[in-house]
């Protein structure tokens, strides 16, 4: 019980409340305090340059199979791709921005254009996020960082960065996209796939 509650300023019950409402507010700010402190500087990738891979550079010489068995190599997928960072599965701008993707899923079906989550949680709550919400397309279990380090994704304790990458159907990056505002992204990146 807090000081003002024994002294009878405050009922103890507010004091719960209170509490409860801060420490809830806090675990949504989390991530994204996290990620704009990874924002600091610039990251090294593993093909020497530093910061987000640039338009035009080839995508990095990744392969894993996703959450749901997809097997995923950049070098190979021979259509167009948006490889998509987020923070963390079931966070609130996360859900929003996969269930964009996912309300437009027949649209990027038809224009061919592939849609690959990538974020530091594991397999296990990647399946549960998908199939909380449905989820049509891969996502990528990067609990190491590598996916991030090679696209110069800043990460910091397990949150990336929210930054996507449009790539054309020969593997170059097309279109970097940092900053992402989760609501809309989904549609804006549909209409650049489209004019590739």
């Amino acid at each position: 019980m807090s000081f003002l509650a024994k002294l009878g300023v405050i009922g103890h019950e507010s004091v719960m409340r209170r509490s409860a409402a801060l420490t809830l507010a806090l675990s949504l700010l989390a991530p994204s305090l996290l990620v704009a402190a990874a924002g600091c500087g610039e990251v090294q990738r593993p093909d020497g340059g530093e910061g987000l891979l640039a338009e035009g550079s080839e995508a990095p010489a990744l392969a894993k199979a996703a959450h749901d068995g997809t097997a995923i190599d950049l070098r190979a997928l021979g259509k167009p791709a948006i490889v998509y960072f987020y923070p963390k599965d079931g966070t609130p701008g996360c859900t929003t921005e996969a269930c964009a993707f996912r309300d437009v899923w027949s649209s990027y079906e038809s224009a061919g254009v592939m849609v690959i989550g990538v974020s530091m949680d594991d397999d296990a709550s990647h399946e549960a996020f998908a199939e909380e919400h449905e989820l049509p397309f891969p996502l990528i279990a990067d609990t190491e960082g590598t996916w991030a380090k090679s696209f110069g994704v800043p990460a910091t304790a397990g949150f990336t960065q929210r930054v996507s990458f449009l790539l054309d159907a020969e593997g170059k990056v097309a279109k970097v996209y940092p900053g992402v505002d989760p609501g809309v992204h989904a549609d804006e990146v549909l209409e650049a796939a489209k004019a590739l």
